[in-house]
């Protein structure tokens, strides 16, 4: 099997800062990743996403001719079109890759938001909402370096940041990365 390949960082160029979102299902994490995309790109901060899903998913359609050269046993089927392009890599049996060698395949760009990876050691910000009564990932993380929550609670050690407020979470990132000044 093919390794990874190594980042590439262009000349001049800072390095991506990667921030994560973790939190419980159905805290919210994607609903605030949808709400701080625009916020950072209308700041001029270019943006990629990597989302962790933990079961099996397709982008693919049964029957459809990249989904039948996967089927046929191809190790990575590519799509493009003039809008855009698609990898799609089969692990066949290969145990799951890490988020650095995600990371490390991706197009360099200002900001990586990550949504879930919940035990890597990179920055993030723990989603919390308390009618689904779950225990506090933040007690346990010290990545973790502040809370959006739907409310304030004595148990938050780290930062509280109102989940409804993306422009301030957005500052609260670009504060954390480095960002807020490189871009002012």
């Amino acid at each position: 099997m093919a390794a990874f390949a190594p980042p590439i960082e262009p000349i001049g160029r800072a390095p991506m800062r990667i921030f994560g979102l973790a939190g419980w299902s159905g805290s919210g994490k994607t609903t605030l990743m949808t709400a701080l995309i625009p916020e950072f790109v209308s700041r001029g901060i270019t943006v990629s996403t990597i989302k962790h899903a933990h079961h099996s998913f397709d982008i693919d359609k049964p029957g459809k001719d990249s989904w039948r050269h996967r089927q046929a046993g191809a190790q990575e089927v590519m799509v493009a079109s003039g809008q855009r392009w698609a990898l799609m890599h089969e692990l066949r049996g290969v145990a799951e890759p890490s988020l650095d060698s995600l990371l490390a395949r991706m197009t360099p760009v200002d900001l990586v938001l990550v949504e879930g990876f919940k035990h890597h050691d990179h920055p993030k910000i723990e989603v919390y909402r308390h009618a689904l009564g779950k225990t506090l990932l933040h007690t346990d993380d010290p990545f973790v370096v502040a809370i959006a929550a739907d409310k304030r609670c004595a148990e938050f050690s780290v930062p509280f940041l109102p989940l409804s407020d993306a422009a301030a979470i957005a500052g609260f990132i670009l504060e954390k990365t480095g960002l807020g000044l490189w871009r002012s």
